[in-house]
């Protein structure tokens, strides 16, 4: 039976460890979780130093003789293969971005949703197996081929399994990444109050600096998000955030929409992304309209506009990314926006699962034994 995941949980609340415990036992009882505590930095060091076998930290910011950050810093001198989780104050994107900057690989906010924390704790932890993986093979990497392998378990770590879904709508979304690896993401992000925000994008170059840029524009993404209520500033944020330091020049064009269950409406800004396509209920396809903002990671303080569209019941969003429309057969010709346009009339309504599925048999249909050179991305929203 594989070992449990050892955690370090580090706060100084201290209703935090029996709640945690109590939380998470039915993890702790099948052996996938085991659990140590530290009041602070300097107890959590201690506790890295003694226990073996750490896989994460799980740490507060705010904490008496040695805060969170402070900690981010001090431990890979102990163990630079750890991975470890912020909690942060709900928008506070000083203190995240700052907790990104020193190595954290992600965050939740306060009050702690535990269902939030546990996708969290989830993702990292099969991140973390990727990346031993990688590690214990990386004398093997003699070959790009090699490489792109560890960028695509790297980029299929991070992407969400699970999907909202509620009385009169629901979401899908899936990659399929190609032989060489670029950087397309997707995102699901609940935002409280029957918002949600959707979110795919495809960052440029490939391989493993891909994969780590993509990590990076997620998590500013996702920290953006849970502060701001417009898609246009969560788009100029991240932008901001991503030209600091990119020395190599890279981008990422990204549309982010949010999605209110409650009215059916659609708002989402767009920087330098392909436009989602509508699936109205009486079969026409219709593009959204574009925005007309810019890729994102190159050019500081650039304003992005959004939109909004009404979502009818019996309407099927589509979001894509150019892999889609960019597939080519063994005649040099695109499967284009045209043939998917068609696909999506001819699909019918009510399950994203299946809209995403017809789209992926009909592009590897076109293509055939054709490789492709880039991922391919949908993000579906049903509302019913």
């Amino acid at each position: 039976m594989p070992e449990a995941f050892k955690i370090l949980v580090v706060d100084d609340e201290p209703d935090l460890e029996p709640l945690v415990l109590q939380r998470m036992r039915r993890r702790i009882r099948s052996g996938q979780y085991s659990f140590v505590f530290a009041q602070n930095g300097v107890e959590a060091l201690d506790r890295l130093r003694e226990e073996e076998n750490i896989d994460m930290v799980i740490s507060d910011i705010n904490m008496p003789q040695m805060d969170g950050l402070t900690l981010l810093e001090q431990i890979p001198k102990v163990d630079p293969n750890v991975r470890s989780i912020i909690i942060s104050a709900y928008g506070d994107m000083k203190n995240i971005r700052t907790a990104m900057n020193r190595g954290a690989f992600d965050f939740v906010t306060k009050p702690l949703d535990f269902d939030d924390l546990q996708i969290t704790i989830d993702r990292t932890l099969a991140h973390l197996v990727e990346w031993r993986e990688a590690l214990s093979s990386r004398d093997r990497l003699v070959s790009l081929e090699n490489e792109l392998n560890v960028a695509s378990k790297i980029q299929q770590s991070i992407l969400p399994t699970q999907f909202p879904y509620g009385n009169d709508f629901s979401v899908f979304a899936s990659m399929e990444p190609a032989k060489e690896v670029g950087g397309d993401f997707y995102d699901v992000i609940n935002l409280g109050r029957g918002r949600i925000g959707l979110a795919i994008a495809d960052v440029s170059d490939k391989g493993v600096p891909a994969a780590l840029f993509m990590m990076s524009s997620r998590t500013l993404l996702k920290g953006s998000a849970i502060g701001n209520y417009e898609p246009g500033d969560v788009l100029k944020e991240v932008n901001d955030l991503l030209c600091e330091g990119n020395d190599a020049m890279m981008f990422v064009t990204l549309l982010y929409a949010i999605y209110d269950t409650n009215t059916g409406t659609l708002t989402y800004a767009n920087g330098g992304h392909t436009a989602p396509y509508v699936r109205r209920a009486d079969g026409s396809v219709i593009p959204l309209a574009f925005t007309g903002g810019v890729a994102m990671g190159v050019m500081e303080d650039l304003e992005y506009s959004q939109d909004s569209f009404q979502v009818a019941p019996g309407d099927t969003v589509f979001f894509y990314s150019d892999g889609v429309s960019e597939a080519m057969n063994e005649n040099g010709e695109e499967f284009g926006v045209e043939r998917m346009a068609e696909v999506l009339a001819n699909t019918p309504a009510g399950s994203p699962e299946e809209v995403n599925n017809v789209m992926f048999e009909s592009v590897r249909a076109f293509a055939g034994e054709t490789p492709q050179s880039d991922d391919i991305t949908c993000l579906t929203l049903c509302r019913s």
